[in-house]
């Protein structure tokens, strides 16, 4: 087990300058995109497999490592390419890296992310006990868990990689289809807040919380199926 753990760690190392080395500073801000789009339109358009292929790596790079801008990215996939193509990149690269980043707290960063996060780890380790894929659903749209918590949390529960890839993809779909949508748009954004408002916070978290709902109302008056 110890040559791949270095492998691994080699691969996140290198994938890491590799952002640095690729990505001046203040890229990822909105202002840079608005500013750049024309020009990587036209570049998608005379190099498509390429400019998908580029994008995609890039998403799974920064989504495995929480670098800020995975929202920017994918309003930048929803103005470079077509909504099904978009879908279809942001969906697995964001899960892709999740994942990674989960496999990454599992073998690698377990003990830093059990002193850190002791508190946060006794309550996800409970409801994941409790609740299983629902418990990891309801977190991936309820907004006061970020991101990369929640990739650094799951890779210390008993879920496997599986069933977190499938859970994780479904859960994140709903904010990638809004994100995307507003990036066909995206010269009339001014900011993040323009997409979501607390009302679809609020209903991110109530669909969130609506598998746990169903679940709990199931084992309340049908014991037996509990």
């Amino acid at each position: 087990m110890k040559y791949p753990k270095i492998l691994f760690l080699c691969a996140l190392t290198g994938a890491f300058l590799l952002i640095f080395a690729l990505l001046p500073p203040d890229s990822l801000s909105l202002e840079t995109l608005k500013s750049q789009h024309l020009l990587l339109k036209t570049h998608v358009g005379h190099a498509p497999v390429q400019s998908a292929a580029l994008y995609f790596a890039l998403y799974v790079v920064v989504s495995a490592f929480s670098i800020p801008g995975a929202a920017l990215l994918t309003l930048l996939g929803g103005a470079l390419f077509s909504f099904t193509e978009g879908i279809l990149l942001v969906s697995f690269a964001s899960t892709l890296g999740a994942t990674l980043a989960m496999l990454a707290s599992r073998y690698l960063l377990r003990d830093w992310v059990q002193r850190r996060f002791s508190a946060q780890m006794k309550t996800v380790n409970e409801g994941v006990q409790r609740d299983g894929a629902f418990y990891l659903f309801a977190l991936r749209l309820m907004p006061l868990f970020p991101f990369f918590l929640v990739n650094l949390l799951a890779g210390l529960t008993s879920l496997g990689v599986r069933q977190y890839w499938w859970v994780s993809q479904i859960a994140m779909l709903p904010a990638t289809v809004i994100f995307l949508n507003a990036g066909r748009e995206m010269g009339k954004l001014t900011s993040l807040r323009d997409i979501l408002s607390p009302g679809m916070l609020f209903a991110f978290t109530l669909l969130g919380l609506l598998p746990l709902i169903a679940r709990w109302l199931l084992s309340r008056y049908h014991p037996s199926s509990h």
